[in-house]
């Protein structure tokens, strides 16, 4: 029974007739969608690019297409995948799994196996789907930047070393300039808080160090965190 069901709806023996190349391209439509969904699933998408995995499975299963039965296919699909990741803005993960999803999506739907390529992005999406639910503690989630404002007269060097021991797993000063004339020092740090719900009492400490003077922690630019 399953086999039948994953066998393609035409071969490469038989003439590709324009109710099938139809047929073919709507579900490549409809897959491309359900993928998109999928990636905007608790995440911030732009339109462009929802935009283009929902056209990518199309796109790639007329390529595949045109240049059945020829040796130019494995040239053409090669350089569609190398565009991928020399793309002129940089992606996150999840984007680059979308665009890699949407492209093997057609090229099964290209083939005929649109019983299969739909079973293959139900499975992958779902999957995505529930990523989004489960709350995984990594250890990128727990890094910060911390600027704290000093006057001139506090010596930086140690003044917080049991501070930072006691609510950090490591620390590190990344820069140090003056401000208000020289009259203040503004300190940058990349730590590693051992706990998140600690970050108050953390502030409020160095508070009682610096003199009540600016203190910011921020997460790390998000360009850290894209492919």
């Amino acid at each position: 029974m399953l086999d039948t069901i994953f066998q393609p709806i035409y071969s490469a023996t038989t003439e590709l007739t324009t109710s099938t190349y139809l047929i073919c391209t709507l579900v490549s439509l409809a897959l491309g969608a359900v993928i998109a969904w999928a990636s905007s699933v608790r995440s911030r998408q732009s339109k462009s690019f929802l935009l283009s995995i929902l056209l990518i499975p199309a796109i790639v299963q007329i390529v595949i297409m045109l240049v059945n039965d020829n040796v130019g296919a494995g040239v053409a699909v090669m350089g569609a995948f190398s565009l991928v990741r020399f793309r002129s803005a940089p992606g996150s993960a999840k984007e680059i799994v979308s665009i890699f999803l949407a492209m093997a999506t057609g090229l099964a739907t290209a083939k005929g196996y649109l019983a299969l390529a739909a079973a293959f992005v139900i499975i992958i999406c779902l999957v995505m789907v529930l990523s989004n639910f489960i709350n995984i503690k990594e250890k990128d989630d727990l890094q910060r930047e911390l600027k704290i404002t000093i006057p001139e007269d506090l010596n930086y060097a140690h003044e917080f070393d049991d501070l930072f021991e006691k609510y950090t797993k490591n620390c590190k000063l990344m820069n140090v300039k003056t401000t208000n004339m020289g009259s203040l020092y503004k300190l940058s740090y990349r730590v590693e808080l051992k706990d998140e719900d600690s970050v108050q009492s953390f502030i409020d400490e160095l508070r009682c160090r610096n003199g009540n003077l600016e203190i910011s922690m921020m997460v790390p630019a998000l360009e850290d965190r894209v492919l």
